[in-house]
């Protein structure tokens, strides 16, 4: 065959092999390879690994390929995010996606590595982990009343994971509704510090995720003095609801979804947001989700839906940083 043929039948190749039927038969014929990487972008231990590894194994057995959880930790879950907003769009690269990341630090930083919204492919929600106000057992503020009267004519402290999270904007978010101008942010590296420090009364209260607080408020260390969930918790039903306390905004959580680089094939997310309400119905993760207080959802947000709660959370925790004046330097 002459050169010129040669070329022309590789040209014809190629562009059968990236034509749209092409494609959308490779789409859904997938996962015909193994494996299909779990992007957790926190470290090993916390709620986004503990979730990444429940879902796995059930992914796994519904695809037919095997599929890892890879963590790939640093920067306030921002590193992990970006590497999966910049992977190939064949399915073989998920992201247990974090509201810290695709929310907080969006409404809080001047720039970000990525568009949190345009540069991935919003699947469905998996849980919500509520926040909760906390004070340690000796502490004399016995309801959110009092310790906003008080925060209103002598400094009050809070202590939260750091400058930007989820933690300090809803602790702002009571500063700025509450009226309560001595309400003082004490950031510190982590959750655990902080906890430290209230245990011991240097600071006043903690905002914290209540997964990780559970065994403590049993056991009566800590006492919750409001949770931000629509109507209580069953297993938590001494804490009252900041909206029960005159505080209805502060109604949200710390959300954990399933992403993907952008423009992930149809087929691919079809299949995948088929699958979720099921997995997260199987008792064995339905029992572990409620033991760590997370939410799912009795009917979960999938697709368009869910990517309108990022929209609308991104708009409304950026005008609670604009309002509050917080800005974490880049």
């Amino acid at each position: 065959m002459k050169r010129r043929q040669v070329l022309a039948a590789g040209a014809a190749g190629a562009a059968a092999l990236s034509s749209p039927a092409w494609v959308g038969a490779q789409s859904a014929a997938w996962p015909t390879r193994g494996p299909v990487r779990l992007i957790a972008q926190f470290p090993p231990g916390g709620l986004v690994d503990t979730v990444s590894r429940l879902m796995a194994p059930h992914l796994s057995q519904a695809l037919g390929q095997t599929v890892v959880v890879e963590n790939r930790p640093g920067a306030g879950g921002l590193i992990g995010t970006d590497y999966v907003s910049k992977q190939a769009a064949d399915g073989y690269t998920l992201l247990v996606s974090h509201a810290s990341v695709h929310i907080y630090a969006t409404a809080t930083r001047a720039t970000m590595p990525f568009d949190p919204v345009a540069d991935f492919t919003h699947m469905a929600m998996l849980v919500e982990a509520p926040m909760v106000l906390l004070v340690r057992a000796q502490s004399p503020f016995q309801t959110l009343g009092q310790y906003v009267a008080a925060a209103k004519t002598k400094p009050v402290r809070y202590g939260t994971s750091g400058i930007g999270s989820a933690n300090h904007l809803f602790g702002e978010m009571l500063k700025l509704e509450g009226q309560a101008p001595e309400h003082d942010h004490v950031p510190y590296q982590g959750s655990a510090p902080a906890m430290q420090d209230l245990l011991s009364g240097q600071i006043d209260g903690l905002f914290d995720p209540v997964t990780t607080n559970v065994a403590q408020l049993k056991a009566g260390s800590l006492r919750a003095l409001a949770i931000s969930t629509p109507a209580r918790l069953p297993a938590l039903g001494s804490i009252p609801t900041f909206a029960e306390a005159g505080f209805p905004s502060m109604t949200g959580s710390q959300w954990l979804g399933l992403s993907a680089p952008k423009n992930l094939p149809a087929p691919i997310v079809q299949r995948l947001t088929a699958l979720i309400p099921d997995i997260l119905r199987k008792p064995d993760v339905a029992a572990r989700l409620e033991e760590l207080q997370t939410l799912p959802r009795r009917t979960p947000v999938v697709g368009d839906e869910f990517v309108k709660v990022v929209r609308s959370q991104i708009d409304t925790w950026t005008a609670v940083a604009k309002k509050a004046k917080v800005e974490v330097a880049v």
